[in-house]
């Protein structure tokens, strides 16, 4: 088995597991927002955005947190400008009272606010320009939710970090990462190392879960899962990690820890794994293990893929949520790997149309294949290099769908965007 830095994958695990209220495209412009107010030093009298078709479609149909249900790109930065904290990053707007929720209406209803399409070599890019009077500031985020890269008040530059390509600056490198590695590390590293990071993850997820299925949110898609086939394990596990997309894509104020920048890809790493343990009687650390699992597999095979794709990334993650199943069940690392890659070959069709009330769906429709992925391999039975894009070695297939994700999707993309504003 290959060695790996454990410091290094630690510190990925930090970087990438944390709280977010709302979906994270949303929740990035309102960032970027509150902190073109800051700098500005007002309340601006217009706002002009500049956003990636990625981020155009991904926050067009969702509604945003403390805006009274309301939807879309005007939303977002209304509220990151009126009440955002850009301190707080991707809970920007959590705190928010009712008085500063009318108050973020009340702006989105009287300014102007003008939206462009950002087009370019990234899927990820926003620029935020607020004035007032003579008075103006700017602010860009690329690549990643909170990677300010430019800040500018009026002819002063304040911050300009070059934007090389596509890829996730100003985080860890994410290339140490290998199937090999992770196993190695998931089964030594100190659990008191990862015991936070994973014990909140498994808090605030199960608590949005648990929302979603008392209340009423978007499709009810957990709801429906549970009413219609049950409580086995098998069917709460997905039900649980769909209620939690259910409530976060329409509205909920709860937050949730992510992976990958997405909370949908958090919840679908977690929700999972915490049922099946609850089912199989496992003790905290191994459940701990099947998560650090489950998170890295999703982070690994993401990685290749970017930040944002036309290629769902609940696939990922639900493939990687079947491999953390595996280990709960006792898997040792064929098991893993083997039913990551049956899941993978099983979803990969799977778009991204944007952050909406179907992504429940989609995340039951992943962690089933995640699910279908291991028991395959149980009865000796997998997918082999050559059936479609499934190739020789985990690694391979990891590559595969990278390049699928970020190069063969690309006019998909580009065509759903189309579909999406009707033209």
């Amino acid at each position: 088995m290959q060695s790996c830095d454990f410091s290094a994958y630690t510190r990925i695990l930090e970087e990438e597991l944390v709280p977010a209220m709302g979906c994270t495209e949303p929740i990035a412009l309102a960032l970027g927002a509150a902190k073109a107010r800051e700098v500005l030093g007002c309340l601006p009298d217009r706002v002009t955005v500049l956003a990636s078709g990625s981020i155009i479609k991904n926050v067009k149909s969702v509604v945003v947190p403390h805006t009274d249900h309301l939807r879309g790109i005007p939303a977002a930065v209304s509220v990151g400008i009126v009440a955002g904290d850009p301190a707080k990053k991707l809970e920007v707007i959590s705190g928010i009272d009712p008085e500063q929720t009318k108050a973020a209406k009340a702006f989105m209803d009287t300014t102007s606010i003008e939206v462009k399409h950002l087009e370019g070599d990234l899927n990820f890019d926003v620029v935020i320009i607020v004035a007032k009077g003579e008075a103006e500031a700017s602010v860009r985020i690329a690549n990643s939710h909170t990677n300010i890269v430019y800040i500018r008040r009026d002819d002063e530059v304040l911050l300009d970090i070059p934007v090389r390509c596509e890829a996730d600056e100003g985080m860890s490198d994410h290339s140490v990462l290998s199937g090999e590695g992770i196993w190695a590390y998931v089964n030594e590293v100190d659990i008191a190392t990862i015991q936070p990071l994973l014990s909140r993850q498994i808090a605030y997820n199960t608590a949005i879960a648990a929302e979603g299925i008392r209340g009423e949110y978007g499709a009810s898609i957990g709801r429906v899962m549970l009413a219609a086939y049950g409580e086995d394990v098998r069917n709460r596990a997905k039900a649980m990690a769909a209620a939690g997309s259910d409530a976060r894509m329409n509205g909920c104020e709860l937050p949730v820890i992510i992976n990958s920048g997405s909370g949908n890809q958090g919840i679908t790493c977690c929700l999972p794994l915490v049922e099946y343990a609850k089912a199989l009687g496992c003790d905290e650390e191994r459940l701990y293990r099947a998560l650090a699992l489950s998170n890295l597999l999703a982070i690994h095979i993401k990685s290749g893929i970017g930040r944002l794709s036309a290629y769902c990334g609940a696939v990922s993650a639900g493939a990687a949520a079947g491999g953390g199943i595996a280990y709960l069940h006792g898997g040792d690392y064929r098991a893993v790997i083997h039913t990551v890659v049956n899941a993978l070959g099983i979803v990969s069709g799977i778009i991204c149309d944007g952050a909406k009330a179907s992504c429940a769906a989609k995340i039951a429709a992943s962690v089933d294949a995640g699910i279908l992925g291991f028991d395959m391999f149980r009865q000796g039975k997998q997918f082999v290099s050559g059936d479609g894009i499934v190739a020789k070695g985990f690694e391979a297939n990891v590559r595969n769908i990278g390049r699928l994700g970020r190069d063969g999707m690309k006019t998909t993309d580009a065509e759903i965007l189309r579909m999406m504003l009707g033209e």
